[in-house]
C-alpha cells in the first residue's frame, strides 16, 4: 500500500473546489466547456502549486459536477500532486459501496491522491432523483457515513443496517493505493454534525460561507473535545475550512468582477426559494471585511483573512470557491495564480512564525 502524498511540511495546505457552476444552465455547449474547465483549472492549480482541488456533487441544470469522481479521474491523468477531494459527496443519496470503489479508483489513477468530503447535502435534489426521503435525511447519513468507515477498514466487509442489502465478507474492491482513504465529515451548521465527525475520528470540513466565522469556533470545539472523548488522538483531529471567494490584484478589481457572479448565483437560489436577493457593490465589500468569512480582495486581504480564521480554528487546510456563479476561466487562472504565488506565501510565513514564537 502506499502512503499519503503531498503533505506539507509546514501543515498547512491551500486549495480550491468547484460546483462547475455554467451560469447558463444547459444552453448551447455550456456544460461542455465546463466540464473541460474544471479539469484546466485543476491542471493551472497544480502547476501553481496549490495543495487540494475539490468538486462538489451537485444535480442542478446549472452545475455540472453531477459525478466528482469521474471528473476527478480525468483530473487525476491532467496532474501531478495536488490532492483530489469530493466537496462534498452527499453520501445520504448515495451508496457507499461504490462511493468507497469510485474513490478508491482514483487513489490509483492519481498515485494515491484522492481523499473523501462526506456530507448530507445542502442542495436536496438527490433525495428524489434517487429515491430516498427526505425526512430520513439524518437516519441516512448517520448510517452510511459509519458503513464507509468500516469499508475503509475492511477488504472483506460484513454489515447491515436499514438503508441498504447487508453484506456477508462481501469483496470490497478496488482497494486504494493509500493505507486508506482520507475520510471528512462536511459540517454546515449544525453542531451535531461537528460531534459526529469528532466520535468518528474523521476530518471535520467547515463551510463557512457568510458571516463572520469565529461563530463557528464552538463547532471546532465541539468536534475536538468529541473526538478525544472518543479516543482519537488530538493531532489526528484535522479541521479544515471552506468560502466562497475570489482574489485580484486590487480590491476593486476583485469586487467589480466577482459582484455579477455572486449576485446570480444568490439571485437564483432566493427566487427558488420565493425570496429575493440584493446588495450593491459597496456592500458586497462591507461583506468581506477581515473579520467575515467571504474573501474577496487583493492578496494581503485574503491571506489576513485565512490567517484570522486559523486563530479561531486552528484548521490545516483552507479551500476557495473562486468560480462562484460561472466566473470565467480566465479570471479563475488569475485567482489561481495570485493564491498560489502571493497569498500562500504570506500566510505560510505567517504561520511558521506563530509556531516558532510558540
Amino acid at each position: 500500500m502506499g502512503e499519503e502524498t503531498n503533505d506539507r511540511e509546514d501543515g498547512f495546505e491551500i486549495g480550491l473546489y468547484t460546483f462547475g457552476d455554467t451560469a447558463n444552465g444547459t444552453e448551447g455547449n455550456a456544460v461542455h466547456r465546463k466540464v473541460k474547465e474544471i479539469v484546466e483549472a485543476a491542471r493551472l492549480a497544480d502547476e501553481a502549486g496549490l495543495d487540494v482541488f475539490g468538486i462538489g456533487e451537485h444535480h442542478r441544470h446549472d452545475m455540472v459536477a453531477s459525478s466528482p469522481p469521474v471528473i476527478l479521474a480525468a483530473i487525476a491523468q491532467a496532474t501531478k500532486r495536488i490532492k483530489l477531494v469530493s466537496a462534498t459527496t452527499v453520501l445520504s443519496t448515495a451508496d457507499p459501496v461504490k462511493v468507497f470503489q469510485d474513490f478508491s479508483t482514483v487513489d490509483l489513477l492519481s498515485d494515491g491522491r484522492a481523499e473523501i468530503i462526506a456530507g448530507r447535502g445542502a442542495f436536496v435534489e438527490s433525495f428524489p432523483l434517487f429515491g430516498y426521503e427526505l425526512n430520513d435525511y439524518n437516519e441516512l447519513f448517520a448510517e452510511k457515513i459509519e458503513l464507509l468507515l468500516r469499508l475503509n477498514e475492511q477488504s472483506d466487509a460484513t454489515w447491515s443496517g436499514r438503508y441498504r442489502s447487508a453484506l456477508d465478507r462481501s469483496p470490497i474492491t478496488p482497494r486504494p493505493l493509500q493505507q486508506k482513504l482520507p475520510v471528512w465529515i462536511g459540517v454546515g451548521g449544525t453542531p451535531e454534525s461537528a460531534v459526529r465527525a469528532g466520535r468518528l475520528g474523521t476530518g471535520m470540513s467547515l463551510a463557512i460561507l457568510g458571516g463572520d466565522p469565529a461563530r463557528f469556533k464552538p463547532f471546532a470545539d465541539l468536534y475536538r473535545r468529541a473526538g478525544i472523548e472518543a479516543g482519537h488522538r488530538e493531532r489526528d483531529l484535522k479541521v479544515a475550512v471552506a468560502t466562497h471567494g475570489y482574489v485580484a490584484k486590487t480590491t476593486e478589481q476583485a469586487v467589480r468582477e466577482f459582484y455579477p457572479h455572486y449576485m446570480h448565483y444568490f439571485g437564483t437560489l432566493m427566487r427558488e426559494r420565493g425570496q429575493r436577493f440584493g446588495m450593491t457593490p459597496q456592500e458586497l465589500e462591507m461583506m468581506a471585511a477581515p473579520n467575515m468569512a467571504l474573501a474577496v480582495g487583493n492578496p494581503e486581504q485574503i491571506a489576513e483573512k485565512i490567517l484570522y480564521q486559523h486563530e479561531q480554528f486552528g484548521h490545516v487546510r483552507y479551500m476557495a470557491q473562486i468560480d462562484i456563479g460561472g466566473q470565467s476561466l480566465s479570471h479563475i487562472a488569475r485567482a489561481i495564480e495570485l493564491l498560489a504565488t502571493e497569498v500562500a506565501p504570506i500566510v505560510r510565513r505567517e504561520l511558521a512564525k506563530r509556531k516558532t514564537a510558540r
